[in-house]
């Protein structure tokens, strides 16, 4: 599988496709993990990392590959019943104490049906909000990959990716401008698209190295 493109998190316009990811030294571990579920033990795993990192596009190129329900931990149930083989549950860190119940008999529904559990999350499990012991010790027999900070190649990539979501062509070396003077993060570079899209239209000047060199002026 070829990736050449990052998407983030945010719902909002963005590309999800397989062939929209780009694999640096930050992801390919996860990426690796999420193509490959063989690897994983006991048929689960958790991809955790910060907001816009790409752990929803992960679980979509994941989800690509085998029938696949995804849900938001958020909107479990005590009662929920997975119709799929394979189960997405995104965002662990907000799963509500009602349903860790559930969410134990999800490990036990899946591992007796050969199924395969993918678990999103910002923190690793050690942080997360269970109280539950059975489930907390479910939990600990997971293998976890983390998506680290972006490196340049990423951070340019992701810059990128967030202008084209925008339908926003700007100038072919802006991200490479931009990638050593903003925070090395994904929200920082999804701050500094976003300010410069709103700073254009507001003022009607074209998106620019100068625009930027302006933005980036203010911020210190």
């Amino acid at each position: 599988m070829m990736a050449r493109q990052l998407s983030f998190d945010w719902p909002n316009g963005v590309a999800l496709g397989p062939d929209d990811f780009f694999v640096s030294t930050a992801n390919a571990t996860a990426f690796g993990m999420v193509t490959d579920p063989d690897r994983w033990p006991l048929r689960k795993l958790v991809i955790a990392g910060p907001a816009g990192c790409g752990k929803s596009h992960l679980a979509r190129i994941f989800a690509a590959c085998q029938p696949t329900q995804i849900v938001q931990a958020s909107d479990l149930t005590p009662d929920f019943q997975p119709d799929a083989t394979a189960l997405v549950v995104e965002d662990m860190d907000n799963l509500p104490p009602t349903a860790q119940e559930a969410v134990f008999h999800l490990h036990n529904h899946l591992q007796n049906n050969a199924g395969l559990l993918l678990m999103t999350a910002r923190q690793t499990p050690g942080r997360w909000p269970v109280t539950l012991p059975d489930l907390a010790s479910r939990m600990q027999g997971t293998a976890v990959v983390q998506v680290a900070d972006p490196d340049d190649a990423l951070l340019q990539a992701v810059m990128m990716k967030l202008f084209a979501d925008r339908q926003i062509l700007p100038p072919p070396d802006l991200a490479a401008y931009l990638a050593p003077r903003i925070e090395r993060s994904f929200a920082a570079a999804a701050d500094i698209v976003a300010r410069l899209d709103s700073t254009a239209l507001a003022t009607g000047h074209k998106i620019s190295q100068r625009l930027a060199a302006r933005l980036l002026d203010k911020s210190d």
